[in-house]
């Protein structure tokens, strides 16, 4: 996946050709670049950054310094490429667009689990990612000591109000997770609830493995924990109006899990930068 992603993404930038490479850099000028975080923050993505610079030219040496999930300070160096001078520059940008992105999600993550290390609570990512780029952002949040929530449509069924517009009641529910569970039994069920008495009928049915506490206030998540005593098998995930601000309270209340969708749709990128010295430079020193 990542070969196909990166392919699309230098052709995307060089098109029919790196002008500004090919006019104003020497051919034979071989050069030595190193990646420097500019932020402190948490590592992600260094190898696919790696892969960039190779993919685009095998004969630069790649060094990663810097392994995906440690957390760096002002001024660490992740990474060192040494070989032509043109093909560093022409990959620099792409190469920065992977590690910026992902490291931006791994650092917002860490931040956020952080907030609830005093709590049981697990923080969760949710399927707002970058098109194309979810496997990778859902590996920055694990990069970030967060908890990867289902991958896709496939591999979790989480009923929401939408699907429930033409409900046919709990009796309808209850056959769909038995059919369910006996076709596709690796398949766990998440039903979302937002009120309390939704809550007591969903703990009440068979093969529910989750249910979503959708924009409940703190009271009604501390009621919804205590009603799940008589069911402690399922777990309870809290979401909406999640933010480093309310986090550590929602937590407090002894949910499970914490969704959170800014962890990938609204991560600001990492501030890492490409400092580059030539060979010609680096034998006058």
């Amino acid at each position: 996946m990542s070969h196909e992603l990166i392919k699309m993404a230098l052709e995307e930038d060089i098109g029919e050709g790196d002008v500004t490479s090919a006019y104003f850099i020497p051919e034979e000028r071989m050069a030595r670049a190193f990646l420097t975080v500019r932020r402190e923050g948490v590592v992600s993505g260094a190898a696919i950054a790696k892969q960039v610079f190779s993919e685009l030219d095998p004969s630069l040496v790649v060094q990663v310094l810097v392994e995906d999930g440690s957390r760096v300070s002002e001024g660490a160096v992740l990474m060192m490429i040494e070989g032509k001078a043109r093909s560093i520059l022409t990959a620099e940008r792409t190469a920065l667009n992977f590690l910026q992105r992902l490291s931006g999600v791994a650092s917002i993550t860490a931040r956020y689990v952080a907030a609830v290390k005093h709590t049981r609570a697990k923080i969760l990512d949710t399927r707002k990612t970058t098109p194309g780029y979810r496997t990778l952002e859902k590996k920055a949040v694990l990069d970030g000591g967060g908890t990867n929530h289902r991958m896709g449509l496939y591999d979790r069924a989480m009923v929401k109000d939408n699907h429930l517009v033409s409900d046919g009641g709990l009796e309808s529910l209850q056959a769909a997770i038995r059919l369910l569970k006996f076709e596709k039994p690796h398949v766990e069920v998440e039903l979302e609830a937002d009120r309390l008495d939704q809550v007591a009928d969903f703990l009440a049915l068979e093969g529910v493995d989750y249910i979503l506490l959708d924009n409940m206030p703190l009271d009604d998540l501390r009621k919804a924990v205590k009603m799940r005593e008589k069911n402690p098998r399922i777990r309870l995930e809290a979401s909406g109006g999640v933010n480093l601000a309310t986090v550590r309270e929602i937590a407090e209340t002894g949910v499970d899990f914490i969704s959170v969708g800014a962890l990938t749709h609204s991560a600001p990128a990492l501030d890492i930068g490409l400092d580059f010295i030539t060979m010609e430079k680096l034998e006058s020193l």
